[in-house]
């Protein structure tokens, strides 16, 4: 049996997982849930949910990965054959997530290589690349702005006739950057991010040429990606010291400048300040389930991979735990840096914090850019925050990447050996890979092609895959029997409140956010672009990519199986292959290894 490599150090581990559960959804998306689902009162369903699922999935998946020594697809071939599909579909859904989440990394690279310049160049509407809408308060007399703003400043002065007290927005603008510009332009920051960045064509159909310059930089995060990975735990773990303590670093320095800033306490007062008839409301409680699952990365496979890498006799409940609290404290922490800077900005446009409020993409590069516009040193500010971004977003792709390239090493151990002779080569071939599939999105209609492979397979397909692999754990292999398990490992059995949830909370949790999302689906439509029949078809087949190899899986169980008969086989596929002295092996090598690698 070929020996498994160990973390070096047990806080390797931790910073590792911890980087791959904190990721760019702490900062661009809680903070925005937060305030859209109660404010305060959010925290309420968000702990309950944390504490009934998250907690419960993210042990279950650290012990299976630590006990089998597997990634998902050999764990769960190894407690219940005729599952082993979900675990293949957690190895998709991985590389899927590769090929963009990567794209968001080069978003952040752009921005960050831009800072280095006298002025940020979001800052005004002066640039030969910018539209004809872009408005920044000095093309004022420009004539295709000169009726809007005659009324504009009738209306202001008295002379016109106002239908609703002379409320300006009744008249279609805005207030930006501390001035007014009509609705149907954009700001400097909008106009940068779509006519600079993207460059964007008009619809998915639209893909016009390459970012040669976005391609570049592409190459460049896959190739950081590489070496952090290449040598395998003995070269991640070493990173993850830099990777996931730096975003805590620069979000201190944030929040500290933000709470210094005019408007900041109106800011964290949006976020924070309850509202109690929303959690009547089963949206929230759904909402909160589903940050809490995602926040923790259950079901992407990468809990179970970085697990299998720890020694037989690791304390896993000691790892669950802070997990979950120092993942809850970075969204929090999170929510009060940028809301106390969403609080400035709302002060200097002159409107409420709820007018510059955005999840996802449009706020870390749109709103939140120009908010740096008025702060003093800007360039230091928006440098720091966008190699934050890098730095989240870093820790999430290799442990992915990590993922797939466990998955191949464990079934394809011998062919990897013939052809690739090391894992380095193993691992250029992945990133190499995933870094030709994630071009699409670097095209000039490459953001539609982004938005609609997020919104099809990280979200629909993901709960079902969830559910699957916690019913084939918890109900066919056994609860109980994972329980013995972990004293085998720990020498301690999980208390009773683990065997409630794996048997019952969590799987019925799962599958009301699986209906849930499924009644509430609507097709894909962004900032009023509505996605043709055959992208939403695209979109579905994406879907179906992960989901069709659960019934694949089973169908291959069945058939590989042993028996006279197709019921014998089927029932032979459903017991599983774990012997009771393996571990016991595993664990005696370790102890002559581990000190080795």
């Amino acid at each position: 049996m070929e020996l498994r490599a160990n973390w070096s150090k047990k806080v390797e581990y931790i910073l590792a997982v911890i980087g791959y559960a904190v990721g760019l959804g702490n900062v661009w998306r809680f903070p925005y849930l937060c305030y859209r689902s109660g404010g305060g009162a959010f925290l309420i369903p968000f702990f309950i949910m944390l504490f009934l699922c998250g907690v419960p999935l993210s042990y279950m998946e650290m012990a299976v990965g630590q006990y089998t020594r597997q990634g998902p697809v050999g764990a769960l071939a190894k407690l219940c054959p005729f599952f082993k599909g979900a675990g293949l579909a957690t190895v998709v859904i991985s590389f899927l997530f590769t090929t963009y989440y990567i794209v968001i990394i080069t978003w952040a690279f752009y921005y960050m290589f831009n800072t280095f310049q006298s002025k940020l160049p979001w800052q005004s509407c002066d640039h030969t690349w910018n539209s004809e809408i872009c408005w920044d308060g000095s093309n004022r007399n420009s004539s295709i702005f000169s009726s809007a703003i005659n009324t504009s400043m009738s209306l202001l002065n008295g002379n016109g006739t106002s239908p609703a007290d002379n409320n300006t927005s009744s008249y279609n603008f805005t207030r930006s950057l501390g001035y007014l510009r009509p609705n149907n332009t954009r700001s400097p920051t909008e106009d940068f991010y779509i006519e600079n960045v993207l460059e964007r064509s008009s619809g998915i159909d639209e893909q016009g040429s390459m970012r040669w310059q976005l391609v570049l930089i592409l190459l460049l995060g896959w190739i950081i990606v590489y070496f952090c990975i290449w040598k395998g735990p003995k070269s991640t773990g070493k990173v993850v010291y830099f990777t996931a303590l730096f975003p805590y670093f620069v979000l201190l320095i944030l929040l500290v400048r933000g709470l210094t800033l005019p408007g900041a306490i109106d800011g964290i007062r949006f976020f924070i300040e309850p509202r109690w008839e929303l959690l009547l409301d089963a949206k929230v409680w759904i909402n909160a389930a589903a940050q809490t699952f995602n926040s923790l990365g259950v079901a992407f496979g990468g809990l179970i991979t970085m697990s299998s890498y720890n020694k037989f006799s690791n304390n896993i409940i000691k790892d669950v735990v802070i997990l979950a609290v120092v993942d809850a404290f970075t969204c929090i922490l999170a929510g009060f840096a940028i809301f106390s800077i969403l609080g400035n900005l709302a002060y200097n446009q002159a409107t409420d914090v709820e007018n510059v409020v955005q999840e996802g993409p449009g706020l870390v590069f749109v709103i939140y850019p120009e908010a740096f516009v008025s702060m003093p040193v800007a360039q230091l500010f928006a440098f720091l925050f966008f190699f934050m971004l890098v730095c989240l977003g870093i820790d999430s792709q290799f442990a992915s990447v990590e993922v797939i390239v466990t998955y191949i090493q464990d079934h394809f151990g011998t062919q990897v050996q013939k052809y690739f002779k090391r894992k380095e080569f193993l691992v250029i071939g992945v990133c190499f890979v995933s870094f030709l599939f994630g071009l699409p999105n670097l095209s000039q209609g490459g953001i539609y092609f982004f938005q609609l492979i997020d919104y099809y397979a990280a979200a629909l397909s993901l709960m079902i895959l969830a559910f699957f692999e916690v019913i084939a754990i918890t109900w066919f292999y056994g609860a109980r029997r994972l329980s013995s398990n972990i004293e085998e490992m720990t020498g301690r059995k999980p208390q009773l409140f683990f065997i409630i949830c794996w048997y019952g909370l969590s799987p019925l949790l799962i599958l009301g956010v699986m209906i849930f999302s499924l009644i509430q689906y609507k097709p894909l439509s962004v900032a009023g672009y509505i996605y043709p029949d055959w992208a939403v078809g695209l979109g579905w087949f994406i879907a179906l990519i992960s989901v069709v190899c659960i019934p694949a899986g089973m169908v291959h169980a069945v058939y590989q199986a042993k028996g006279s008969n197709i019921w014998k086989k089927f029932c032979t596929s459903l017991k599983s292959t774990i012997v009771e002295e393996e571990p016991v092996q595993l664990k005696s090598a370790e102890f002559k290894t581990s000190e080795k690698i």
